[in-house]
């Protein structure tokens, strides 16, 4: 079965320019990697569930603490490297940049050793101009941006 994950897109204007906000995940794998590792907020659906917007705003409290209400625009799916589709949602918004991840991971750490360890499932969030959220997102991703950048008409 095909995994599917939902993710919300959150922008922002800021001195006129297009800012786009995305997550680092967590855990000593992804500690010294930055380009191609950042995402935007998104997770799994469950099994029976149908409604991904849903999914996309839970997923989002989940891992970073923001919740938000308004107008979302689908911006469609794309499918990652490991095969995973992921479907998004753009929304104007912000956040007061205090990091609240209610959800972890458990991991064995260091590979292959028996060890477990419990790791937030994000590490570090921000809003970026275009061209450095491009470089740090999984290059999949970068679709998503281009579909927004193309609905509102900005480079």
């Amino acid at each position: 079965m095909q995994k599917t994950s939902a993710g919300i897109l959150i922008y922002k204007f800021y001195n006129q320019k297009l800012k786009i906000f995305i997550v680092h995940p967590g855990g000593p794998f992804w500690k010294d990697k930055d380009e191609g590792a950042w995402s935007i907020p998104k997770g799994e659906a469950k099994e029976g569930e149908s409604d991904l917007l849903e999914v996309a705003k839970r997923e989002l409290k989940e891992e970073t603490g923001i919740e938000l209400n308004g107008n979302f625009h689908d911006i469609g799916t794309i499918k990652q490297k490991s095969g995973k589709i992921v479907k998004a949602y753009a929304t104007l918004g912000d956040w007061s940049g205090l990091l609240m991840c209610q959800s972890f991971a458990e991991i064995e750490w260091p590979y292959k050793s028996g060890k477990k360890i419990r790791v937030p499932e994000v590490d570090k969030a921000g809003f970026f101009d275009i061209d450095i959220v491009k470089k740090k997102i999984n290059p999949a991703q970068i679709e998503f941006i281009d579909r927004l950048t193309s609905v509102l008409k900005v480079n």
